[in-house]
């Protein structure tokens, strides 16, 4: 079945843990971003490890590989499970940050498209199609697509075969659940789960929505 990621995109380490432990039932890992590492710092993650769940940290690396291996190598030391790296920065950078995940034991996870209005300027379709070709051929653990545009997901999928799909935009961003859970492995929801008033509750909520969903095979 897909599964549901939880994006804790809050900035104190208290709400952070408790949506965290109130929605750990649910879902099948936790991503973290700038928001929250900047304000309680790296050590989150260590705190955040008592979930049992995998923590992702959607840091969009973007840089020249050396620094690439520098960053991955702070994520993976602080007991993160995976990194978001950005895959525009070319065949280098990618390899980079693949090698050094997969030298902890940790996955990457490599943004093909935007979930956002704006990203259609410059993640067209054969840019994103391009990323996703290089994914594969650099062994990248699977690729981040937009649960905004379920048909470029689909194609996506197509290309990168049985490696994961990472999907956001699902709630306040408007993604339709039930299009897209067909062709990705994890949908990836944030504020419709953290702004709730029982995150708990709402996480519950797509788990079921996803249990229905999923009753197709993937295509």
């Amino acid at each position: 079945m897909t599964g549901l990621i939880l994006a804790l995109d809050v900035v104190t380490r208290k709400k952070a843990l408790s949506i965290s432990t109130s929605c750990a039932p649910y879902i099948d890992g936790i991503k973290l971003g700038y928001p929250l590492v900047l304000n309680t710092g790296m050590s989150i993650a260590r705190e955040l490890a008592d979930t049992g769940l995998p923590l992702i940290a959607d840091f969009k690396v973007a840089d020249i590989p050396s620094t690439d291996k520098l960053i991955l190598e702070s994520v993976f030391s602080s007991g993160f499970s995976a990194i978001i790296c950005h895959g525009f920065t070319g065949e280098d950078s990618l390899e980079a940050c693949v090698s050094t995940a997969h030298a902890y034991g940790g996955d990457c996870y490599v943004v093909a498209e935007m979930s956002h209005p704006g990203a259609t300027r410059f993640f067209q379709k054969d840019t994103t199609e391009s990323i996703a070709h290089m994914s594969v051929q650099y062994d990248a653990d699977g690729i981040i697509a937009p649960a905004t545009r379920p048909p470029h997901v689909a194609a996506l999928r197509e290309i990168i075969g049985s490696k994961k799909i990472l999907s956001p935009g699902i709630g306040a961003q408007g993604g339709d659940i039930v299009s897209v859970a067909p062709f990705v492995d994890s949908i990836i929801v944030g504020r419709d789960i953290y702004e709730n008033a029982e995150p708990g509750v709402r996480s519950a909520y797509y788990r079921n929505i996803l249990k229905s969903a999923c009753n197709e095979p993937k295509n």
